[in-house]
């Protein structure tokens, strides 16, 4: 007989009681703290720019490369005493997986030209960020902080002995100023990046000459200050190449 307040059942009849399926276990969540430093131990290990380059591809920390066409690495001389830095990658870069190629590329290759400087030969040129923000907009505080190890170990691995930070947000990240790009622009400072002091001259981004054209006698300046810096530097050993 059943027990009291309790109903037999049949065989195989399904019960009432509700099967509660265990949680699948919550994917793990990283910190962006642990994010930096795994960016940082990437960085610091490659010893040269192949391996820079292969780090960056293998690293996932930085939601950029989720929407990026192209991974837009560097250009140019790897040994070259002079180095251009910009923000990020626009359209054409994103397309053709190298920096400065649209019409702000073709701005720059020109002011080089009339410096008596070849962009193959005599400079480098990367971004402070690799990947191109979607609708090419500013990269955020964090995703420029996610990639500066990498961008800071390619300065270090090129080894210039003049830094050219163009626009403000290459200028405030790698010279740590809060000051207006327009303030600090064609001045010299000393900065020390990966272990190398270098002279620093900041400059207006070739993007921005484009909006406003007549802000090209200044970069002419600052152009003719460069070449003239340049030229009074000793050279130095390289600490890497490609």
């Amino acid at each position: 007989a059943a027990l009291k307040g309790h109903q037999s059942r049949p065989h195989g009849e399904p019960t009432n009681i509700a099967r509660v399926s265990m949680p699948h276990a919550a994917p793990a969540i990283v910190s962006d703290a642990q994010t930096m430093e795994d960016a940082a131990r990437q960085a610091a290990s490659a010893r040269d720019l192949d391996e820079l380059r292969a780090a960056l591809m293998a690293f996932e920390g930085c939601n950029l490369k989720r929407t990026a066409k192209n991974l837009v690495f560097g250009d140019g001389n790897p040994k070259a005493r002079i180095m251009f830095v910009g923000e990020a990658p626009g359209r054409d870069e994103d397309i053709e997986g190298v920096p400065f190629v649209g019409r702000s590329g073709e701005l720059l290759n020109r002011m080089l030209d009339a410096i008596g400087l070849s962009r193959t030969d005599d400079v480098y040129i990367a971004n402070i960020v690799p990947w191109r923000p979607p609708g090419n907009r500013t990269p955020t505080p964090l995703e420029i902080t996610l990639c500066r190890p990498f961008i800071e170990r390619q300065i270090a691995l090129v080894g210039p002995d003049l830094l050219i930070p163009l626009g403000a947000p290459s200028a405030r990240e790698l010279l740590g100023t809060t000051e207006g790009i327009k303030k600090i622009r064609g001045r010299s400072k000393t900065c020390e990046i990966g272990g190398k002091t270098m002279v620093a001259i900041p400059t207006l981004h070739p993007a921005y000459l484009l909006r406003q054209p007549a802000e090209k006698r200044l970069v002419w300046q600052d152009f003719l200050a460069i070449r003239a810096r340049l030229d009074t530097i000793p050279r130095q050993v390289t600490s890497g190449g490609a």
